[in-house]
């Protein structure tokens, strides 16, 4: 194949295996799943910085790059059943937002920043409701490691509320002087962090993500701050443990998502 050919098969098979990118995206696996993704993409992305410094259409061969990978990610939709479309929806979105933007970026060539407005702004049209932010690999992987309340933060970003804030400032305080010092807490809390970035990155990309973040904030983290300002910090524990529990089985990795399934957090 020559360098076009290349290229746009590259674009076309970008999103191919994404249910194995994000049966990998966690914390423990997320950066050696990055690694091999990477490499797959660097032949379609060699042809594309070629062919970006030898034509005068840069523009129009960017854009057909772009679109040959939105309307793979298209086909992909049509072709599913129609109760299996939402859930696709969302795993490619978190595909596109963990691997494909990160990769183009890592590349570093001539092209990559270019190909990546391209492709952001193909996919804003394709999908008009996505909210899609392109992000370089370190932003993403250290966010695995660092001690995020993300779904606390999550909830206090919908109601406008600072990082600083009394309720994530009053949570990260028993995390790290109650539930790390625990005979189990590392494993419970190394389990959240397995999980909480995916889950966050799913609720994101619903419709009615802000109803489902009142929910949660009214059915769980409203009732920790309670019990932690009561003194109960084993029931927090247990409520705290029982909402990662019950978001993972919604909202986390491939999952089928259920808009409406239970009025309790939806």
């Amino acid at each position: 194949m020559n360098d076009y050919e290349t290229g746009m098969a590259g674009m076309r098979d970008a999103l191919k295996t994404h249910d194995a990118l994000l049966n990998a995206f966690s914390r423990k696996l997320y950066a050696e799943q990055f690694k091999d993704y990477y490499m797959s993409l660097i032949p379609a992305m060699d042809a594309i910085e070629n062919l970006y410094a030898a034509v005068v259409e840069k523009d129009t061969m960017l854009e057909n790059m772009a679109q040959e990978l939105v309307s793979s990610a298209s086909q992909m939709l049509d072709a599913a059943p129609r109760r299996e479309k939402e859930r696709l929806n969302i795993n490619l979105s978190l595909a596109m937002a963990g691997y494909v933007f990160p990769a183009l970026l890592k590349y570093q060539g001539l092209s990559s920043k270019p190909l990546v407005d391209h492709v952001s702004k193909a996919w804003k049209r394709a999908f008009p409701k996505s909210n899609l932010t392109p992000a370089e690999y370190d932003v993403i992987e250290k966010g695995f490691h660092k001690k995020f309340c993300f779904i606390t933060t999550a909830c206090c970003r919908r109601l406008n509320r600072p990082d600083d804030c009394y309720e994530l400032t009053l949570l990260r305080t028993y995390r790290d002087q109650y539930m790390a010092f625990l005979p189990d807490g590392e494993k419970l809390i190394e389990m959240y962090y397995d999980v909480a970035p995916s889950i966050v990155k799913h609720i994101d990309r619903l419709q009615d993500s802000d109803r489902i973040y009142d929910g949660i904030w009214d059915t769980y983290i409203q009732p920790c701050i309670r019990l932690i300002e009561s003194g109960k910090n084993e029931e927090c524990r247990a409520l705290y443990t029982r909402m990662v529990l019950d978001l993972k089985s919604r909202y986390f990795l491939t999952e089928p998502v259920r808009a409406c399934q239970s009025s309790k957090i939806a």
